[in-house]
């Protein structure tokens, strides 16, 4: 069979399925696998597959049709059917496996006329087949494997959308990520490139000492976060518990218990809104460090980024937006007051205002509440004002005590604690501290809380008794911090919306 007579093939998907409802099309579908049944089809697993569709295109590259001949070389492939072209005696075949595509070749005199019949009669785009064959060339020099037995391994009873269009709906895309995963091989790149990002974080982090472990995804006390936290109930002990807004009090007694390099990927849970930018179930790195405070995260985390981005994109530098990222160069760093006076040129006396602070808020249409102290006011105004515009990697230190109620204090000024953010293309990406290890300024500041939350604020902390008794035994020096893997795989990827990067984001319910 030369190129040209399937150039000039039409085949495509039997039964008229470009013209037919889903509801004709998965009628006829149902039609054929009853009649594979009645001849004994029972959906086999004994196909045993031997090579990847990538694997052969990379170790034949060299080799043209005629070296291709005598090597006469024997794979077992299997796949998803993504073309089909049925030309009388012959017919070629696109199969999809995890790795890419390879084309096979099927014909009566090389699988049989029975088997060859089934082919054309019974198979459709989106079955799932073994091919055993022998690897060759077509006239036009593609990589192909020459078919000498084939198995129908799984029948695809839904049709697989239109192949020139793909599945570009966004709704669809996120609620059916399987038929996304199948049509779309830059939503494949993204999930891969994700895995690789957790593994880069495990390997940077276990190549420093740090261990890694699990704690509780349901506390009785929710902590180490101001958020809402999700309620649920445990019917054997009659009582509440909470999905885990933080790890952060379970990590840190850790710390106390003498794990001194201890962290952490896995989820949180927080019952709050649904953005381009939040998902009520996120994943987070966080890791904590005896014997460190906040400078030195700073670096460990710029160099931490060098190495994920080099991992996984071969290079340290990101586009993130319209600008050039370089992970390897000296990253901004600046107060949280520093960044508000440059970006809306209020004084340093207007800063120390509060009432100031209010009416420039409201100016910014902030809805500003009554029981704000002029850090949270000044938290908020940097919100406002300043978050969007740190697109190049910004770590904001100095962040106000009040909004920062498990960070250590400043040495020269109470006022704010060594806690840091950073912030890479209007995002927040991580967050971290030296962590408060006086009993006695957390026992206090968990009652600030208690008293906010008493006020009507849900995201507060509760009083955690037990975690300030692990304090009372004494925690060393320890810096820690949380990264969002999330939004860390949005930059890398490019991606506009954590939807992207979600497997399987939280959808509203269909009407």
């Amino acid at each position: 069979m030369s190129d040209t007579s399937i150039d000039k093939a039409t085949g495509g998907q039997s039964g008229g399925e470009d013209d037919a409802d889903e509801n004709q099309i998965i009628a006829v579908r149902r039609g054929k696998l009853e009649s594979l049944q009645s001849d004994g089809y029972q959906y086999p697993n004994d196909f045993r597959r031997d090579a990847l569709a990538q694997d052969l295109h990379e170790k034949y590259a060299e080799l043209d049709k005629a070296a291709l001949v005598p090597l006469a070389a024997q794979v077992a492939v299997a796949g998803r059917i993504m073309l089909r072209r049925v030309m009388g005696k012959a017919s070629f075949l696109t199969l999809q496996d995890v790795s890419g595509r390879i084309q096979c070749y099927l014909t009566k005199q090389g699988v049989g006329d029975d088997a060859y019949k089934q082919i054309t009669d019974l198979w459709d785009i989106g079955d799932i087949v073994g091919v055993h064959g022998t690897v060759m060339r077509t006239n036009k020099g593609e990589l192909t494997v020459a078919a000498e037995s084939v198995v129908l391994l799984t029948k695809s009873l839904r049709p697989l959308p239109e192949k020139f269009k793909g599945l570009t709906d966004t709704e669809t895309r996120y609620r059916q990520r399987y038929v996304d995963l199948i049509m779309n091989e830059e939503s494949r790149a993204v999930f891969q490139l994700r895995s690789k990002v957790v593994q880069a974080l495990r390997e940077f982090l276990s190549a420093r000492q740090f261990m890694e472990v699990e704690t509780p995804m349901m506390h009785s006390i929710p902590g180490g976060a101001t958020a809402r936290p999700f309620i649920t109930h445990h019917n054997s002990l009659d009582m509440d518990l909470y999905l885990r807004v933080a790890p952060e009090l379970y990590l840190k007694r850790l710390v106390v218990g003498g794990f001194e390099r201890v962290f952490e990927i896995n989820r949180n849970f927080r019952n709050e809104g649904l953005s381009t930018r939040h998902n009520p179930e996120f994943t987070m790195l966080e890791f904590y460090q005896a014997y460190a405070d906040y400078n030195d995260l700073i670096a460990l985390t710029q160099e931490m980024l060098a190495f994920v981005s080099g991992q996984v994109l071969g290079d340290t530098r990101v586009n993130v937006g319209d600008e050039m990222v370089d992970f390897s160069a000296a990253p901004e760093r600046m107060t949280m007051t520093e960044s508000v006076m440059q970006r809306t040129g209020l004084s340093a006396a207007e800063m120390a205002d509060e009432a100031r602070l209010r009416e420039f808020l409201r100016g910014c249409n902030v809805a500003v509440e009554d029981g704000w102290g002029r850090g949270k006011l000044i938290s908020e105004l940097f919100e406002a004002r300043v978050e969007e515009q740190l697109i190049r990697p910004t770590y904001i230190t100095e962040y106000p005590a009040e909004i920062s109620p498990l960070a250590r204090r400043n040495d020269t000024d109470p006022f704010v604690t060594d806690r840091f953010e950073l912030f890479i293309g209007g995002r927040e990406i991580a967050n971290g501290f030296s962590e408060l290890n006086d009993a006695l300024d957390q026992a206090e500041r968990f009652r600030d809380q208690v008293a906010q939350k008493g006020a009507g604020d849900l995201e507060a902390m509760h009083f955690d008794d037990d975690y300030v008794t692990a304090l009372e035994y004494g925690l060393p020096p320890t810096a820690g911090e949380g990264i969002g893997v999330d939004r860390l795989v949005m930059m890398l990827a490019g991606s506009a919306s954590i939807r992207d990067v979600l497997l399987f984001p939280l959808m509203r319910k269909r009407n």
